[in-house]
């Protein structure tokens, strides 16, 4: 389990492919602190470590991950949010967040506005997953609270910090990002018939 709270930034510095496997190896300022089986969140896609090295830690995406997340697009020099899983003994400052990526979405609209940022998602809706206005989503594993819900779009406004302290200052129009639902939107959906 995770919190949607970014710890930092890891840059993608190596990809080995491997089957229908891909390895990567990434950089990171908490690398060094990871152990091996340890789950981390990458863009909000729960991933073991499989092996470390220095300052960096290398963790395999299966090709069913690759198919539902925006991992198979990162190359070389990518940035990814990290997340270590959340301690049962502290504050749950996002919300409660699985690392098991939903769908993905195609970023239509950055607007840089006075002193914050709004992006605009549009999801395939036909998926069966909801959101609702001033309900959370996680994006790239990142905890935002959503604005403008309609159908098939949403918005989030982003202030600095979260600008300058996570991968969405690299998403452009056009991008694809991570979606993972909110479970209890998720759980009510589902006895609603909507999934």
């Amino acid at each position: 389990m995770f919190t949607g709270i970014i710890e930092t930034l890891g840059t993608v510095q190596n990809i080995q492919h491997d089957g229908g496997n891909v390895h990567y190896t990434i950089q990171s300022a908490i690398s060094n602190e990871l152990k091996i089986d340890q789950s981390v969140a990458h863009n909000g896609v729960c991933l073991t470590v499989v092996s470390l090295n220095d300052h960096t830690h290398t963790v395999t995406a299966i090709e069913e991950t690759l198919q539902k997340s925006n991992l198979g697009s990162l190359k070389v020099g990518a940035k990814v949010n990290l997340e270590r899983c959340m301690q049962m003994n502290a504050r749950l400052d996002g919300h409660i967040v699985q690392g098991h990526v939903d769908q993905t979405a195609t970023c239509i609209l950055v607007n840089e506005l006075d002193g914050s940022w709004e992006y605009r998602f549009k999801y395939d809706a036909t998926k069966g997953n909801v959101t609702v206005e001033k309900g959370s989503i996680c994006v790239n594993g990142i905890s935002l609270t959503v604005v403008n819900s309609a159908d098939d779009e949403f918005s989030v406004f982003i202030i600095p910090y979260t600008h300058e302290h996570t991968n969405l200052q690299e998403v452009k129009q056009g991008d694809p990002v991570n979606l993972e639902f909110d479970i209890i939107g998720k759980y009510v959906a589902r006895l609603m018939g909507k999934s």
